[in-house]
Formats: C-alpha cells, structure tokens, sequence
C-alpha cells in the first residue's frame, strides 16, 4: 500500500452524475476536493457511503407539487467491488461491510481512490442491509447508525485494506465524529477505556482535522446518549470514550470533533466569525469554499480559456490572466452556453425562452433560509422594471428534502408566480437538479441569483461555478459573496447597507440593482457587461476554486502537526 498522507471522511461524495450517492453542496464540496487532490497528486483517500437508494427522483406536477421515487442504480456498473471487509457491532449483531473503489482521476495523471461503504452483504440482518439505502433518510436511529458506520467503519475499511499510519484524518462535517473515538479505542488496545490517558488524547488529536459547515445551532447532529447505548451496549468501549465529549446526557458530534482535532475550520470568513460565536471555547480558522475548475466550466468557456490561458487546467491562478480574453469573445462564447441551457430547457418543459432576453438563474436546495421565491416577493414592481427596461426570465432548481414540508411549499408559490407572471416574465423550473444539469445552468444564464437569510449561508458554491463561466452573481453578503463581491466588477451586491433582519430593505435593494443598474448595462452597453463576466473569470474563478483551497488545507491543517 502506498504512503497516504490523508484520509478524508464525508457522508456524502458526488464523483460522478451517474453515481447517486450525494444531496447538494457538501457531496459536490468533496467530490471537487477529492479531484484536486487527484490533479495535484496529493496522495489522499475518500471514504463515504453508498446509497443504493441515491438521494432521490424529484416529480414535479402542474402546479409544483413535489413527489419522490427512489433511485435505481447499479453499483457494480460504475463501481469496482473490493475483497476487503470490516465489521461493526450494531444492537449485538455483528454488521458485515464491503466497499466500492471509484479512482478520480487528475490532470496529471495520478488517481485518488473513494471508497463507499456498503452493508447490502447477505450474511446481514435484513435490517443492516438497509442502513446503505437512503441518504438522510430514517429517524435518529437510522442515521446515527449510518454515523457509526461512516466513523467506525470506514477507519476498519481504511484498516482491512491495509492503510496504517495515516497521518491526517479529515472529517467533512460532524457526520464522522466517531472516528476519533474508533482511533482512541485503537490507542486503548486491551486497556480500560475508562482510564484513557492525555496522552492518548492528544494521539489522537493531532491526527485529526475537521470541517464545520452549519452556521446554525439547530443544524449540528445531535443524539440522545441512550440511543447510543441502545446501539452499542452499557459496557461497548465506544460508548465509554465518547462520555467525556458528551456532556448532559447527549451526543454532540459537533462537539466531539471539535474536541478531538487539532485544527479546526470553517468554509468562509464570515462563516468563521460565526462559528466562534457558536464554539466560544475552541480555536477555529477560515478556509473558503472553492469549485473543481475543470469540472464546472462549460465546453464553450473551457475553449475559450484553452486558447488565451492554456495553463489554466494545470494552475487555476492562471486565470488571472483572463483579462486578456477580448470581451467579444467572452461574449460570443456565453451565447453558445445560454443556447445549450434554453435547449435543455425546451426539452425539459416545452418552453422556448428568448436568447437575447437576460435570463436570470436560481439553483438551490428548496429551504426556507435559502429564500428561493423571494425575487417575486412583489410581482407587480417586477412587472414595473420589465416594462421599463426590458424582458427577464427566470430559470429554477432545486430539490425540497422529502420532510421539509415548507421547502415544498416555496416550489409551489414558485410555481403560481409564474402563472401570474404568464408572458409579462417567463419563469422555468427544471425539475431533477443535479451535478449535469448544474453545469449547464450555472454556465448558461446572464445573472446568478442568490438570496439566502444572512448569516445563514456558511459558504455556497454555485455562484462560484458560475463566476468560472463569466456569469456575474447577485447576491447578499454572505457566505463566500462577501469576499467575492466586488462591486460592478464580479457581480453586485443585494442590501450591502440593509439590516438583514428587514426583509423589505433587502428586497428593495435587489429590485433597484435589476432595474437601475443590471438590466440597463445588460440591454444598452453589451461590452460593459461583458467586462463585468470577465472580471468574475478572473478575480474570482482564479481564486475560488478547490484547487487553491486544498493547497490551503495542505499548508495550514494537514502539515500542522501541533494542536492549536
């Protein structure tokens, strides 16, 4: 087995469309992660699960009411089985897992190899087979279970498979917290783990980084201590180690990797500021979010950078000097990327938009905090601005959680909007968003929209992959915009002055920037607009990719060997 430097544990990864094993932004986080790592030949291993299920079909009917179906998929057709096996100990029953190999493949030839862990293995309980179904899917229970698996489980793969001295453990969100617990059992051996040593703590501590992408309380896992016992036994070591880190009866897994790591981070600045104010008592840094450049820019943009920045595929950075690209070629380049979206929008829905109309692009998880119908809060003042400045359309995406019943909700008013709109502002939701259509959307629309709750957005990736198109972003400051935004150069901002807990004053914000300001450089100066799509190339398709973030994590938390 060759050296490994680092272990990168994520409950959900997406390495490819026809994989179904991720929900949204983390999975495509550490899918483009993972293929960096690949293009710079970091040597490093993906560990997750495998959902037989997937997440799920999204069905929309006529009036926007979301229905689901399972995902049905063959593993074995994109997958290659591995003879090693683990087992993990579930209720008393010994839980049998195997594991699929999926080989990333990087520019410069080398490979990272993920491995999805799966319990549909017959010798199993019909009951543990299932726990490789669903992503988020099943009461506490069921998920803790997939926890357990994931932490537990995918350090015994890791074991079987013959990686030893792993130096770095990365944990991608709180979903794997117990694989320090797994490793201080390791450090334990035969001994008592009620007597576990500082030493051994600071072991394990030193091996182990972690990620933190929720800016809200309500969002970490949280499990009683008794389903913990219910899964494990009164006397299981696991259940023993993790009661230093468990405090008033629950199990924090936030905590837990927060208590058990030697770095600490979250995915943007303001993210950080956040994330101190939630975890007072721990040291907690920035790396920001990026996007896998190869992967997200579309065809036409990609020739275009061949041609001006040949090195761009090898070094992100190069894309500085994207401002050498003529703006007509920008341009003419973004035309055939907007006429590959309106044709798969035309095949998708039966509707014809206009090219020369600036279409504006939404695609996100359907949350409440995401606010995904707030752009016709006020469908009268739209009306206004496109009888005064021209046409606009609107292109949608995104799934609802199958529980999140508001979440379904908003895609129906989305929905009745667009009956009231009618011809005045054509609006399109495309239903079964995913990483294929994501790349199409994100490179074919003029404006990329985004309004989330503010500070609620820990980072958000899309707007970057559509910044790598030379597609600006409209957007509070939040998240990754609030270092990204530079204001009528890579986009424009919505409330920069407004109180975010005034809805109204951000509202206004946006529709005086469509109408004042968007929409008539748009529609009356083509080339000035087109500066602004280039500048979003190169100051922020240069910067916000994962590229320079894994060199980051490289530098800052996995050659860091010292607790901070």
């Amino acid at each position: 087995m060759k050296a490994l430097d680092v272990a990168y544990f994520s409950m959900e990864v997406a390495v490819d469309p026809a994989v179904p094993t991720y929900s949204g932004g983390l999975g495509v986080l550490a899918g483009d992660t993972l293929r960096s790592a690949a293009d710079l030949g970091h040597p490093m291993v993906g560990v997750t699960l495998l959902y037989r299920q997937g997440y799920f079909h999204q069905l929309l009917d006529e009036h926007g009411r979301q229905s689901e179906e399972p995902v049905s998929w063959s593993p074995k057709a994109h997958l290659e089985p591995v003879d090693a096996r683990c087992q993990i100990t579930i209720e008393g029953r010994i839980v049998q897992v195997r594991a699929w190999r999926y080989l990333v493949h990087g520019v410069t030839g080398s490979d990272v190899p993920v491995y999805f862990l799966d319990t549909a293995v017959e010798e199993n309980d019909p009951i543990d087979r299932e726990l490789t179904g669903t992503l988020y899917g099943g009461d506490g229970r069921y998920r803790l279970c997939q926890e357990l698996l994931l932490g537990v489980g995918g350090l015994g793969m890791l074991r079987a498979l013959g990686y030893r001295d792993i130096p770095t453990y990365h944990m991608n969100e709180g979903h794997a917290a117990l694989l320090p617990l797994a490793l201080l059992l390791e450090e334990v051996g035969d001994g008592d783990p009620r007597n576990v040593s500082d030493a051994q703590r600071t072991s394990v501590r030193n091996r182990c980084v972690f990620t933190t992408h929720t800016p809200i309380a309500a969002g970490h896992d949280r499990f009683p201590i008794d389903l913990l016992r219910s899964l494990t036994g009164d006397e299981h070591p696991l259940f023993l180690a993790a009661l230093p880190y468990s405090p008033n009866g629950e199990l924090n897994m936030t905590h837990i990797a927060l208590a058990c790591s030697r770095y600490v981070n979250a995915v943007s600045q303001l993210h950080q500021e956040t994330s101190e104010q939630l975890f007072p008592d721990h040291v907690i840094h920035a790396i920001t979010n990026g996007v896998h450049a190869v992967t997200w820019t579309s065809p036409p943009i990609a020739a275009l950078y061949d041609e001006y920045v040949p090195q761009w595929r090898r070094d992100q950075f190069y894309l500085r000097h994207a401002g050498n690209i003529p703006l007509t070629d920008v341009l003419d380049s973004h035309f055939q990327a907007k006429a590959a979206l309106l044709a798969e929008t035309e095949r998708r829905t039966g509707t014809r938009l206009d090219p020369k109309a600036l279409t504006i692009g939404f695609a996100r998880r359907a949350a409440v905090y995401k606010r995904p119908d707030f752009l016709f809060s006020d469908l009268d003042r739209l009306k206004r601005i496109v009888d005064r400045v021209g046409p606009l359309q609107v292109i949608f995406g995104g799934k609802a959680h199958p529980r999140d019943d508001e979440g379904k909700r908003i895609i129906e008013r989305i929905y009745q909007a667009r009956g009231t709109l009618g011809s005045q502002l054509c609006v399109a939701y495309l239903d079964e968003y995913d990483v294929t259509l994501g790349k199409v959307l994100c490179a074919g629309v003029d404006l990329w929209l985004n309004n989330p709750q503010k500070p609620h957005e820990a980072s958000g990736t899309s707007g970057m992959k559509a910044a790598l198109n030379g597609v600006p972003s409209l957007s509070v400051l939040d998240g990754w915009w609030n270092e990204g935004h530079v204001e009528g150069a890579t986009g424009w901002s919505i409330g920069e002055s407004a109180d975010p807990e005034r809805a109204e004053d951000e509202l206004a914000s946006l529709y005086d920037k469509l109408e004042y300001v968007i929409a008539p450089l748009f529609y009356r100066q083509p080339l000035a607009y087109a500066s602004v799509m280039r500048g979003a190339m190169v100051l922020n398709g240069s910067f916000f990719n994962t590229q320079r973030m894994l060199l980051q994590y490289i530098r800052d938390a996995y050659s860091t060997r010292e607790m901070n």
